[in-house]
């Protein structure tokens, strides 16, 4: 989207014909079309197939991981949470909303922060959305293997080894993300409807159960001094946030598929509003009743909430079947995050941050190679953690889980705070440009979505339960940010996302004006 003349623009920093330039801190290097050209999209959704793919991404969430935070702050503890999480949420995809209008490529969170802050905050921002989305698929990916198999032992008596349903479930969704957008959205929308179908039969049979018992809602014994509605005090609400972000991890991943929308510019806001309202009623209503059904005690601790929701409700019979509905869900999640970290590498590739052979595509205009490497990360972290896990055999499949999921976690906080920050800068930055869909909550929504993440980040530092994932996060950075001050920074390639970050927001649709539009500006003419 072309921004207003007044916006601010470098000089052009070559005037003479050459093979790189230096800009921003970093060294940039000629690409030409053909590089594009072996990295192209193709623009596949409307406003129901983003919609489908944020909620396919997220919906997993109500069928299990939310439920821990009831453990660490009792019912009430959750209810204010998940209040405060829609307020984050709200102010945080009002304002993605309104840069990915803006900015309609696919590098989303990477794109905004490297606007604002230049090539080290655009890899710190971009960084942390590839741990959070690696993190979560493999987190969906070991709970799935769990459900299957034992969907398999109880219809089939046919068991399989954890490694070999990680190893099924990742190569059919890397074919049906490779398989072309166009598939992948339909699909997106199919799996969203039916989850929630699944989650609108079980309100509607927890409504009528004798086992409804809404009294149960305050059984966890409080400390000392506390009471049913707060059982364990105030600052555990703090330690309950990262769980009541399940209701809603991944909804932010909408501007990854800009490049692949019909209407970034409207439709990206649109959906992101529908996929939250969605959201915030699916998730008050697994909440509540889900918790009524089987008791706040019993909630805290369950390895899969919904599916003992539906045991107390019908019996243990019908095992297999329910666990086919949650597995459904999961299902549908791992198909929307696994789209997630294949474009946000895509797109951290094509701009040289990562290396660049991630950000091919083939004949289906999809980034098979970024889908299939984090794929490969995904499962050996996995297989790492499950080692490790086996020194406690009695608690194996709970500790690898949980780190997975907090290493998940930590990453969209990240994510999330610095994509505020890169709002408000911009606001300030570009105060001229065009703004096609602006943020109704502005600067303060930002703000209140920024403070609200960074709460949640204090509460990962003060608990001592998430240490293992805090270490193996900083592992991760320091890896890529040493490579990166060694060699990426010297290899960078005029992506759409440089693009509109050097010319100040001149250059902003890549495919109106094409995808090396600013190499003569930047390198002279082509010798």
């Amino acid at each position: 989207m072309s921004q207003a003349s007044s916006a601010p623009r470098p000089a052009s920093p070559a005037s003479t014909p050459d093979s790189s330039s230096k800009v921003a801190g970093a060294t940039y290097r000629r690409a030409g079309q053909d590089y594009f050209q072996k990295r192209t999209l193709k623009r596949s959704a409307g406003v129901w197939g983003l919609w489908g793919l944020a909620v396919a991404a997220v919906i997993s969430g109500d069928f299990s991981g939310w439920n821990f935070g009831i453990d660490a702050a009792g019912f009430g503890g959750m209810i204010i949470a998940f209040v405060i999480l829609v307020a984050m949420y709200y102010g945080m995809i009002f304002s993605i909303g309104e840069m990915a209008a803006a900015m309609p490529h696919t590098g989303g969170a990477y794109s905004f922060a490297r606007s604002a802050m230049g090539p080290w905050g655009g890899l710190v921002t971009g960084a942390a959305e590839t741990i959070e989305y690696v993190a979560t698929t493999a987190v969906i990916v070991f709970f799935s293997a769990s459900y299957a198999n034992a969907i398999t032992a109880e219809l089939l008596g046919i068991s399989l080894d954890a490694w070999v349903w990680w190893v099924i479930l990742y190569a059919v969704f890397i074919a049906l993300n490779a398989a072309g957008a166009n598939i992948s959205f339909k699909f997106a929308i199919v799996v969203s409807i039916i989850s929630i179908g699944i989650l609108l039969v079980f309100s509607v049979m927890a409504l009528f159960s004798s086992a409804l018992d809404w009294n149960s809602l305050w059984n966890i014994e409080p400390d000392p001094g506390w009471n049913s509605f707060l059982p364990h005090g105030v600052l555990p609400i703090l330690f309950a946030l990262p769980f009541a972000m399940w209701f809603f991890l991944g909804i932010e991943e909408l501007p990854l598929a800009a490049e692949e929308s019909h209407d970034p510019v409207r439709d990206i806001p649109r959906a992101g509003f529908w996929a939250r309202g969605t959201l915030i009623v699916t998730g008050l209503l697994v909440l509540f009743l889900n918790t009524a059904v089987i008791g706040a005690e019993a909630t805290g601790v369950a390895a899969e909430p919904l599916l003992d929701g539906f045991r107390a409700i019908v019996g243990d019979q019908l095992a297999a079947v329910l666990a086919l509905f949650a597995l459904i869900g999961l299902l549908a999640s791992l198909q929307g995050i696994m789209f997630a970290y294949g474009r946000n590498m895509y797109s951290l590739s094509r701009a040289g941050y990562y290396p660049k052979f991630l950000s091919l595509t083939g004949k289906q205009q999809t980034p098979w190679v970024a889908l299939l490497v984090g794929a490969l990360i995904g499962f050996v972290a996995l297989v790492v953690l499950d080692v490790l896990a086996k020194v406690d055999p009695d608690n194996a499949g709970a500790v690898a889980g949980a780190i997975v999921l907090n290493i998940a976690v930590w990453g969209a906080v990240l994510a999330y705070l610095m994509q505020m920050v890169a709002f408000i800068i911009l606001r300030r930055k570009y105060p001229n440009a065009s703004r096609p869909y602006r943020s109704p909550w502005g600067i303060t929504g930002a703000v209140i979505a920024a403070v609200i993440a960074a709460l949640i980040f204090l509460g990962f530092l003060l608990n001592a339960a998430f240490q293992p994932a805090i270490v193996a996060i900083a592992i991760v950075y320091v890896v890529i940010l040493v490579g990166f001050a060694v060699y990426f920074r010297h290899r960078l390639v005029l992506s759409p996302e440089e693009e509109y970050a050097l010319s100040g927001g001149t250059h902003g649709d890549p495919q109106a004006e094409g995808y090396d539009a600013m190499e003569t500006e930047v390198f002279g003419d082509k010798p």
